[in-house]
């Protein structure tokens, strides 16, 4: 059964709009959003090291079918290249730190990454329900291999439209392609 993703309600907007000056001229308007315990916001290329480590243990948790020179691989693309080809928003935890992040393009979902001690708080639902339903993205490519993300995202309403034998770097990782109905 398919649960439709909840809709934006425009409670959650806590009055705090923040203007971001984004790396390589490029600039955003960040608006703060709070459901239940979760603030969603923007943030910078400082906390890219950050990033990257939630990145490198979701993936050890979650991506078992990859080799190790492939999370090294990727990791050094996503850290370089990735995180400033997309807008980032993160969910912190009480401590400050990032517990989850969603990068998004100008009409997909490109990352979506929850620490493995942060998973199964909601964290991810509220992040991609920030993706559809504020940020009005309805596709997302996700590994076939990773049960757990195509599960996720076929329960919050996602469909499969197509599927790749290779990922976008050639490797022998087949992707499913995903969108929902806005």
């Amino acid at each position: 059964m398919k649960r439709e993703l909840e809709p934006y309600n425009p409670e959650w907007k806590d009055g705090n709009d923040l203007f971001l000056e984004a790396e390589e001229k490029k600039a955003v308007i960040c608006n703060n959003r709070r459901k239940s315990d979760y603030e969603i916001t923007c943030t910078s290329k400082a906390e890219y090291p950050q990033l990257i480590q939630v990145w490198e243990a979701s993936v050890r948790a979650t991506h078992h079918f990859l080799k190790e020179e492939d999370i090294l691989f990727f990791k050094k693309q996503i850290f370089e290249h990735y995180f400033d080809a997309v807008q980032l928003y993160v969910v912190r935890n009480d401590k400050n730190e990032i517990s989850g992040f969603l990068g998004t393009s100008e009409d997909s979902i490109e990352m979506l990454f929850i620490h493995p001690d942060a998973r199964g708080k909601g964290i991810g639902s509220a992040l991609l329900s920030y993706a559809v339903n504020e940020l009005h993205l309805h596709k997302v490519d996700v590994n076939e291999q990773n049960g757990q993300a195509t599960g996720f995202y076929l329960h919050n309403g996602f469909s499969v439209v197509g599927r790749s034998e290779s990922d976008s770097t050639g490797k022998p990782y087949p992707i499913l392609h995903l969108k929902v109905k806005p």
